[in-house]
Formats: C-alpha cells, sequence, structure tokens
C-alpha cells in the first residue's frame, strides 16, 4: 500500500505532462486559446505533486526528474509552440502546417527564434537538477512563469476587450522581443523572490503581500490580461530589489 501511495506524487507529475503534451498539439494546430488553458492546467498539476510530495512525504530522485522532463515540455515547448504559431500568424496571416510554409530564410530565422524558449528552459531545469542550494530564493525566471505568460497570451484571443493593443503586442518584432527576453530571464542569476513563506509575519513578508494584492488587483481588473502583467511585475519587482539591495 505505501508503494503505491508514494507513486501518487509522479501520477499528478504524469498529469501536468500529458497537460504539456496537449498544450504542444493545439500550439502547432493554432488553437492558442485551448493551448493556454491546458498550459494554466500543467501549473495547477505541477503545484499539486509537489504539495502531495511533501504531504505524503514521498520524495525520490526518480520524481525530481520526472518533475523537470513534465515541466519542460509544459513550460518550454508548448510556450515555445505558441510563440512558433503567433509569429505565424504576425508574418502570414494564418497557421498552417510547416511543411506548407512558403518562407525565406529571415522569415524561417524569426519562427525558429521561438526555440529560445524550450532550449533555455531546458537550460535553467538542467541546472536546478545539479546545483543544489539552500537559499530562501530563485535564480533567474521560474519555467512555470514563463508557462503562465505565453498562456496569457493565447488566452488573451478569447477577450477582444483591449482589442485595439493586438496590433502592438503581437507584431513580429515585438513578439521576437518577447521570446528572447523570457527566455533569457529563466537562466539570467538574478535572485528572484519565493512565494513559500516561513511565517506570516510583515517583516519577513511584506514584499510578498505587496506582490499578492497589485496581482490580485491586475486579474480582476484585467482578467487574462493580467496573468502577463502579473509575470512583468513579478520581474520588475525583483530587478528593483536587486538594484536596491533589498534581501530576500
Amino acid at each position: 500500500m505505501r508503494t503505491i501511495i508514494r507513486q501518487i506524487p509522479n501520477v499528478i507529475t504524469l498529469m501536468n505532462l500529458s497537460s504539456g503534451v496537449l498544450a504542444t498539439i493545439f500550439a502547432i494546430d493554432g488553437h492558442l486559446i485551448w493551448a493556454g488553458i491546458f498550459i494554466c492546467l500543467a501549473s495547477v498539476f505541477d503545484f499539486m505533486d509537489g504539495f502531495a510530495a511533501r504531504l505524503l512525504k514521498a520524495y525520490s530522485e526518480t520524481g525530481k526528474e520526472l518533475d523537470s522532463l513534465s515541466d519542460v515540455v509544459s513550460f518550454g515547448v508548448a510556450p515555445g509552440a505558441i510563440l512558433f504559431t503567433l509569429l505565424e500568424f504576425s508574418l502570414f496571416g494564418k497557421n498552417q502546417p510547416i511543411y506548407e510554409i512558403t518562407a525565406n530564410w529571415y522569415q524561417w530565422i524569426i519562427l525558429f527564434s521561438a526555440f529560445v524558449i524550450p532550449i533555455f528552459g531546458a537550460i535553467r531545469l538542467a541546472r536546478f537538477n545539479v546545483f543544489s542550494s539552500d537559499e530562501p530564493f530563485f535564480r533567474g525566471l521560474p519555467i512555470p512563469s514563463n508557462g503562465i505568460f505565453w498562456a496569457s497570451l493565447g488566452l488573451m484571443l478569447e477577450f477582444p476587450k483591449y482589442h485595439d493593443y493586438f496590433t502592438m503586442i503581437y507584431s513580429t518584432k515585438n513578439l521576437v522581443i518577447l521570446g528572447i527576453f523570457m527566455a533569457g530571464m529563466m537562466v539570467i542569476n538574478l535572485p528572484m523572490f519565493s512565494l513559500k513563506m516561513k511565517n506570516l509575519k510583515w517583516n519577513y513578508n511584506w514584499y510578498r503581500y505587496i506582490f499578492v494584492l497589485l496581482a490580485a488587483v491586475l486579474l480582476i481588473a484585467l482578467n487574462v490580461y493580467g496573468l502577463a502583467l502579473t509575470i512583468l511585475l513579478y520581474i520588475l519587482m525583483n530587478v528593483i530589489f536587486y538594484l536596491f539591495k533589498v534581501e530576500l
């Protein structure tokens, strides 16, 4: 019975992986809204498997590696597929099978720039597995945050409330810049605070409380548009803390 219980976190991790595979398939087919939904679902499973492992005390090296492999699919490959399809839309105005794409060498380079997302995501996860640390913060942007950012760009297509901004957000130039920026943030050595709290004291968690409050305001006011802005807010706060030497 104990053996079966110890596999529960791994089963949840596999649900994360399955959601990432489905998100990738939907993204390649041009169904970016469903791709975004499954990436968000994968992030829920990613949280739940760690919670289950702690609750059941079911830690294992297999689970650790499986978690990283699942994350690179759900929050690296799937977001890369979303970016690839968004670049397709921006360049050609439609989604099509890759073998039917008629593009010049410059356009192919633009399309393949989407690969920086899964590549840098894999580098980040490999570093995380190799270099264990007791630091109470992350080094660089956690890969699930990258996944949620790109999921939000897919989900925003379903909400035309701020459609006037689409031309700016989804331009080829801005998509390439965002792709390189988000990939770079995953491997940068910048300290980024974790939302895990050892206690509820304001002195130790004031920046977490401020972030959660601002994120809630963004999500309530802007719905899925607030998801991307929440990730950018997280990055901005950490950059400011680094510049002003705020201890995390």
